[in-house]
């Protein structure tokens, strides 16, 4: 695993009117991230953008913030693999006015160096840039899903168009995945919005950040910002008994904003929410 467990920290900050000052003092409080940041490590920035019709996708002001914070990286990718919906790279152009010479757009299915892996019993491949020393992010957006939102966003580093059938066997599929490329370097919750299931394209406003190393603690927090037990979540505790992070709410050292504060300020808007979806 990448980043430690002990302690796991997560940073819980206001995002604000500059998602860029926002996230460096999310950086900040965890204690950066100079390990990350070096001129022989490029960078995949993982977003999820499973429809660009939807809005259910991390803001376009922080993949440029995330890009903005790795200046010593050769590369910083931009990232996503094909589905149904589209191929990533016609995907990926929601995000045309964050890419530059050093910024670019990368198809996870497009890879002629792509390596084998094992992945929830079968044969998959996967881009060869996504393994070490790359520096892998996941960011994803505020929503009440079960299966997670950094974690979940592991499905789309599978190359394959057609992925609907491992959602008969996620949690083995997204942990295989996490396992497979060593893990999440930095994980990011782009709290804009909150989403109340995968399916809706519009959200409800909630300005934060949610930042941290170790995936599984962000994840957890995450989980219990969005009302939900991570206790009883089968992915969260799939990926404690593996070793892969921290998934107890006491254990897990949440600076900046107050977790209780966030939390009440959130109930609002999850009054109306039903239970989180499975699909």
């Amino acid at each position: 695993m990448r980043g430690g467990r002990v302690p796991a920290k997560v940073a819980l900050v206001e995002l604000g009117a500059n998602p860029a000052v926002a996230l460096a003092q999310a950086l900040r409080l965890i204690g950066g991230i100079a390990d990350l940041n070096t001129p022989e490590r490029n960078v995949i920035v993982k977003v999820g953008i499973f429809d660009p019709a939807s809005g259910q996708r991390t803001t376009n002001p922080v993949v440029r913030a995330l890009a903005e914070c790795f200046p010593r990286a050769p590369h910083v990718y931009v990232a996503e693999s094909d589905n149904y919906r589209g191929p990533a790279l016609k995907r990926l152009q929601v995000y045309a006015d964050v890419f530059s010479r050093r910024v670019v757009p990368l198809s996870l299915s497009k890879d002629a160096a792509a390596r084998s892996v094992q992945i929830a019993g079968e044969k998959l491949t996967l881009s060869s840039l996504l393994f070490k020393p790359t520096v892998l992010v996941s960011t994803h957006v505020f929503r009440r899903f079960d299966w997670g939102m950094v974690l979940k966003n592991l499905l789309g580093l599978v190359a394959v168009k057609q992925k609907v059938r491992f959602h008969k066997k996620m949690v083995p599929a997204l942990l295989d995945l996490f396992q497979a490329v060593g893990g999440i370097d930095l994980a990011v919750i782009d709290g804009t919005y909150l989403f109340a299931n995968p399916n809706v394209k519009e959200g409800r406003r909630t300005d934060f950040l949610l930042v941290g190393r170790d995936a599984v603690a962000v994840e957890t927090v995450g989980s219990a910002l969005a009302g939900l037990n991570p206790v009883q979540l089968p992915l969260i505790q799939e990926a404690v008994q593996r070793g892969l992070g921290e998934g107890d709410l006491s254990r897990i050292q949440v600076v900046g904003r107050s977790l209780a504060q966030q939390k009440a300020a959130l109930e609002p808007l999850l009054a109306g929410i039903t239970e989180p979806s499975h699909l």
